[in-house]
């Protein structure tokens, strides 16, 4: 079973994994209502239990400045989506606020069937499945061996400040990989979940966009 971003947003939040601030909208009219309330600029995503990766099937609108663009990317993504994904449920839209810029990671879960559920971390945003940067642990998991983890990525000196760049907030990656390896042992029935990306700042991060499946 897929969730919606929403149920899931909910369910990240109860074990400490901050969502950036949104609002589901089922009509145009509340789009734009969500947009100003959170302030411009905004995203748009769709919002459907059976639609996966957003991007794929033009789910997904960046950078909207003002209720004309909201009005345009509305009607320019169910119009998208209807094509691309024509049996898929559409609950509405989310209008999300644009996140500041960070380092993008990803972290996420798989169940195995011979080792339970592995938490996987690396490199994140587009780019995870090019660059291949991850690490992987069999859950339970410490806060010492998610350090592992993070530290054990090519991309780790990133991270820690290589070339200039302000240090990550590494303690605030090990609060999310312990927060979900606590969420599995509660939830077992948990497939697949994949937070991509995760944006992490000097001083915190900040979860862009998920998806989980469970039994």
């Amino acid at each position: 079973m897929s969730l919606t971003t929403d149920q899931l947003c909910d369910i990240l939040r109860e074990y400490g994994i901050p969502f950036v601030q949104k609002i589901t909208a089922t009509s145009l009219q509340e789009a734009i209502e969500a947009a100003n309330t959170l302030h411009y600029p905004v995203v748009m995503k769709i919002s459907s239990p059976d639609i996966s990766h957003k991007t794929d099937v033009g789910g997904i609108i960046l950078n909207l400045n003002s209720d004309e663009e909201i009005k345009k990317a509305y009607l320019t993504m169910m119009d998208s989506v209807k094509k691309n994904a024509r049996k898929a449920r559409i609950d509405g839209v989310i209008i999300q606020k644009m996140a500041k810029s960070g380092l993008e990671v990803i972290v996420g879960v798989k169940l195995d069937p011979q080792f339970g559920h592995v938490i996987m971390f690396g490199l994140g945003g587009i780019f995870v499945e090019v660059y291949k940067d991850v690490s992987f642990r069999v859950t339970p998991i410490d806060r010492e061996t998610a350090r592992d983890m993070i530290l054990e990525i090519k991309a780790s000196s990133i991270l820690q400040g290589a070339r200039g760049r302000e240090p990550a907030d590494i303690d605030a990656i090990i609060n999310v990989i312990t927060g979900l390896s606590h969420m599995l042992r509660k939830n077992p029935d948990i497939i697949e979940l994949d937070i991509n990306p995760l944006i992490v700042y000097s001083h915190g991060v900040a979860a862009v966009d998920a998806r989980m499946l469970t039994l």
